[in-house]
């Protein structure tokens, strides 16, 4: 455990003075700072006001944006290494490949989850106290946890990216696959397509919905519209087979369950194949 944590603090401070991390911060801290100076807080759309639609629309953003910068910055975290020789410098420390492996995804995911984390909470924050608007305790916990799980998720693809493929220009090109791969699928809607070839729709929804990134979706909405009366005939399918409690476990435990599975098989690749 202690070669892990000191695996973790490198990666941590590696990624601080790295310029990708201060874009990351940049991107979330600036996009909360300029809701509130565009008056986001104070609009009525489709009935959400004040904080709600400042979550509303940090949704938005978060959904995009947070899952290619996990992929684009995590992909080059071991064929990297490999890459510059840095593995075969680590592994020649007495640290084992499991606390090496296991080392760098908690240092990444500290560095990828804080920034998010606390652009949300301070933005909250910053509405309850100087906006006048109610603190949101529930939604907040709710939606950190959504958070932490699409986190855990886009981190263990891209770990397992990161073993399998050598180099890391190549990682990077197949993370921008799996992105554009969900992002596609990422409205229920669009799966008007496969309804064409007369599939069930019971069957159709259900494979739209081993999609994390849709899973985060209608899990976010559900804060927000627990009938999920902007999604169609869908909400009764959701409703029905889950009910509202039910699927935000799902849309929380979900993502982070096949993130772990992607992680392990990352991992026991790192094992089995040539690591230099």
């Amino acid at each position: 455990m202690k070669n892990l944590a000191l695996v973790a603090k490198l990666d941590i401070q590696e990624s601080t003075r790295s310029k990708w991390f201060f874009v990351y911060l940049l991107i979330f801290g600036g996009l909360m700072a300029l809701f509130f100076i565009t008056g986001i807080t104070d609009s009525v759309v489709m009935g959400f006001t004040g904080l709600s639609r400042l979550l509303l629309i940090y949704i938005q953003v978060t959904i995009v944006i947070l899952p290619i910068f996990i992929l684009v910055t995590t992909v080059r975290s071991i064929s990297g290494d490999r890459e510059s020789a840095v593995l075969e410098y680590m592994l020649s420390f007495p640290i084992s490949l499991r606390d090496y492996y296991w080392g760098k995804m908690l240092g990444r995911f500290v560095i990828v989850f804080t920034p998010v984390f606390l652009a949300l909470v301070l933005g909250v924050l910053y509405g309850a106290l100087f906006k006048g608007g109610e603190l949101p305790w529930k939604m907040l916990l709710v939606y950190s946890a959504l958070l932490f799980s699409l986190c855990a998720v886009f981190l263990g693809i891209a770990f397992f990216i990161s073993t399998i493929v050598k180099s890391h220009d190549v990682a990077v090109g197949v993370s921008f696959v799996v992105w554009i791969t969900l992002l596609a699928f990422i409205d229920i809607a669009l799966i008007g397509l496969m309804l064409q070839n007369r599939w069930n729709d019971d069957l159709i929804i259900s494979i739209a919905l081993l999609n994390p990134m849709e899973v985060f979706r209608v899990g976010a909405i559900s804060l927000f519209d627990p009938e999920l009366t902007v999604m169609g005939p869908v909400a009764y399918f959701l409703l029905d087979t889950f009910g509202h409690t039910l699927f935000l476990l799902y849309a929380v435990l979900y993502p982070i369950l096949l993130g772990f599975v992607f992680a392990w098989l990352g991992y026991w690749f790192f094992r089995k194949k040539d690591l230099l």
